[in-house]
């Protein structure tokens, strides 16, 4: 069932964005509802990246990567992030996202330096940050593009 929410607090796109959020915060994941799942992936990818970067970004996703695997994990955002038009995030996880991976497993293990793993995700995060948080009004157009899906109107 959809949370209900008044018009008159949806009048902006901040408001859907935070209104959508707010739904977000308070679902349960995975849900059987696609688009929240959707929408909750792509929001949890920026959350992550402007926390911390991809360093916080792998370290946050480990557990679901682990659970499906880094293929089908990268495959899944970049199809979300292709969708809202986010087309250079998603070359950046097509360029970096498997080798960040490799590196952090052999980090983890004590297979390489912290230079080696620090070195590919400061490249990954100069190429995120150098495009200057555009990913913010794409993932806001999306929000209010699939609102209804997720919001009852009244």
């Amino acid at each position: 069932m959809k949370p209900k929410m008044a018009r008159k607090n949806l009048l902006g796109r901040s408001d859907i964005r935070n209104a959508v959020i707010t739904v977000l915060m308070e679902s349960n994941f995975p849900s059987d509802n696609a688009v929240l799942n959707e929408a909750d992936f792509v929001f949890q990818y920026n959350c992550e990246l402007e926390s911390g970067g991809h360093e916080s970004f792998i370290r946050w996703q480990s557990h679901e990567i682990l659970q499906i695997g880094i293929t089908p994990y990268l495959a899944k955002l970049i199809e979300i992030l292709e969708k809202i038009e986010a087309v250079e995030y998603a070359s950046i996880l097509k360029k970096y996202g498997e080798q960040m991976w490799a590196l952090y497993i052999a980090l983890e293990n004590n297979e390489i330096s912290e230079e080696s793993y620090y070195e590919v995700i400061n490249q990954a995060d100069k190429e995120y940050f150098d495009l200057n948080d555009k990913i913010y009004d794409l993932i806001s157009i999306y929000f209010v593009n699939i609102h209804t899906q997720l919001i009852d109107i009244e």
